[in-house]
């Protein structure tokens, strides 16, 4: 093959109007073919590392030479290096890459989970692991992964999530204005606990910015005409919270997490164990929250189904519940919007005779769901 060549068709290439190449069709195909290329580089790579073609030039390594003659970050040749040496373990993985139906992250993921202890069930379902890459969006993949992980090597992810909670730590400093600065690391429960408090006490600050500003402007305003930035509510809202924290009273309760147990989900979904934000988490890592827990109990039947309400007008109680177990996300094909920040609407209005019930509902962000009812407008 003759690089010169691929280096013509490229600069016809450069030479078409972007405008030309703007269409859904363009794009997703020049994304796979830019996978295509990336994996033949990361082949070429390995071979240029094991034919020991750097030595001559006195460097020590492959990703040393690459680093003075491409430009590139050390990290980045690094990467390209380390990946092509592990290849070699993914021959499912490889062909699919060659093919345009994964890239290099899932590549790096795919090869991440196999160690000593993985190795024979990896050899084993590696095809597997692929083709739950090709067939769904990347988050969705890592969640099925993280799941065969914890199949595969029980104990070595409860050991890996127990560390990750010992590298906890937090810091606050004020510096020499007068400010503060800081920094923390939580594992991926205690991290849930903080960020879902400072998202809501943020959302209230951002209604009350709204309501001042319309108030001012006598119209919606734009998020640029908020008295506050995001990153100023932010800001606040952790103020906030060590202020209500102060402030709690002698004796209140605080807010129990809630686990779901899923009765029938895994004979037709598969494992699940993660946090309502989606990230998965070891049944191990959930023991020390057991004791301040509520727990609920959610029987799944063949078609996905909770409980029914057919008679009310809103989504409400147990049978909002059951939208959100079943959804997990807005319905809407191009989002992930969590369920909790979603709303649940009818597919069938309600206004149309549409029942309210699980077979008739779907959660939707409050995006799509406007996007929806301006479409039925026009």
């Amino acid at each position: 093959m003759d690089v010169a060549a691929l280096a013509t068709t490229i600069d016809d290439l450069v030479e078409v109007d972007p405008a030309s190449l703007g269409d859904a069709g363009s794009v997703l195909g020049l994304l796979r073919q830019f996978q295509r290329l990336e994996a033949v580089v990361t082949r070429a790579v390995g071979a240029f590392d094991d034919s020991r073609a750097w030595a001559p030039s006195g460097a020590q390594t492959a990703t040393a030479w690459l680093t003075a003659e491409s430009r590139l970050p050390r990290r980045r040749c690094a990467d390209l290096v380390g990946r092509a040496a592990r290849l070699s373990d993914l021959p499912h993985t490889e062909a699919a890459w060659l093919a345009g139906d994964l890239g290099a992250d899932h590549v790096d993921r795919i090869r991440a989970v196999r160690n000593e202890r993985t190795r024979e069930a990896h050899t084993r379902d590696e095809s597997v692991l692929v083709g739950t890459a090709t067939r769904f969006r990347f988050t969705t993949f890592l969640g099925a992964l993280r799941h065969w992980e914890q199949l595969a090597d029980p104990d070595g992810t409860d050991e890996a999530a127990e560390r990750r909670r010992n590298r906890r730590d937090a810091w606050l400093v004020q510096g020499y204005g007068g400010t503060w600065e800081g920094r923390l690391h939580l594992d991926p429960i205690a991290g849930t606990v903080v960020a879902e408090e400072l998202h809501r006490i943020e959302q209230s600050l951002f209604e009350a910015d709204w309501a001042e500003a319309e108030g001012r402007l006598g119209r919606a305003p734009g998020v640029g005409e908020l008295a506050r930035t995001g990153a100023q509510r932010r800001a606040d809202a952790f103020v906030a919270m060590a202020t209500r924290s102060a402030a709690c009273p002698e004796g209140a309760r605080r807010p129990a997490p809630l686990f779901t147990v899923f009765v029938g989900y895994e004979t037709f979904h598969g494992r699940l164990c993660e946090l309502a934000n989606g990230w998965v988490v070891t049944p191990g890592s959930l023991l020390r929250y057991l004791e301040d827990a509520d727990i609920e109990r959610a029987v799944f039947d063949g078609d996905g189904r909770v409980e029914i309400g057919p008679t009310q007008r809103f989504f409400t109680g147990a049978t909002r519940r059951a939208l959100e177990l079943r959804d997990r996300e807005c319905a809407h094909s191009h989002c992930e919007q969590r369920f909790d920040r979603c709303q649940a609407d009818h597919i069938v209005e309600y206004s149309q005779g549409g029942l309210t019930t699980q077979e008739n509902g779907r959660m939707l962000c409050s995006f799509h769901n406007r996007l929806r009812n301006q479409r039925r407008q026009e």
